[in-house]
């Protein structure tokens, strides 16, 4: 496991300049110039739309992972823990948490956040911005997703909070595929 995330941290600190594939016909893959300033004869995928079908490759890899790791700032520092729930609501993707807990104080304080996973293969690494949606419908949503959450949550309750993604950028890598991008 230490060497997993060992290899996990190098491997989001490297360049991936790769070949680009075939993108779904409504989407146009874009190139990106390497970070460390060659000249890139390679591209990575890059989609770009109203983004449901990219949305939903996000959702379907949060999902199968079953955890995923949710970064927020705490003052000036950084706080990651895992999280598990992720749901798609009305055409929008949507995690959930406790008001009561510190990473939603730190959510209403900057509301950028970044999550990640790895399913032993790919990681993929998700920026974006947090809005809360109070209301029931949203939050009973969540919990008919996951009803093992039922006996600390009510979407009644003034505890529940759940969040949609947005002005959001997913990554996902691998060390021998081209990276491909997603933006809704």
């Amino acid at each position: 496991m230490k060497k997993l995330f060992i290899y996990s941290l190098m491997a989001a600190t490297l360049c991936s300049c790769s070949t680009t594939n075939t993108p779904p016909a409504n989407e146009q893959p874009q190139t990106e110039a390497c970070q460390d300033g060659n000249s890139k004869s390679q591209a990575a995928n890059e989609y770009q739309s109203g983004n449901q079908e990219g949305q939903q490759k996000v959702y379907d890899f949060l999902k199968a992972t079953k955890t995923y790791y949710l970064a927020t700032i705490d003052g000036d520092q950084a706080r990651v823990r895992p999280f598990g729930t992720v749901n798609i609501f009305e055409g929008k993707l949507y995690i959930q948490t406790g008001h009561k807990k510190n990473v939603a104080k730190q959510i209403a304080a900057n509301p950028k956040v970044e999550l990640c996973a790895f399913n032993g293969t790919e990681w993929i690494r998700v920026a974006a911005k947090l809005v809360e949606d109070s209301r029931i419908e949203a939050k009973k949503s969540m919990l008919d997703a996951y009803p093992e959450l039922r006996g600390m949550y009510d979407e009644k309750d003034d505890n529940t909070a759940v969040y949609y993604l947005t002005d959001a950028e997913a990554r996902i890598s691998s060390f021998s595929a081209p990276e491909t991008n997603i933006k809704f």
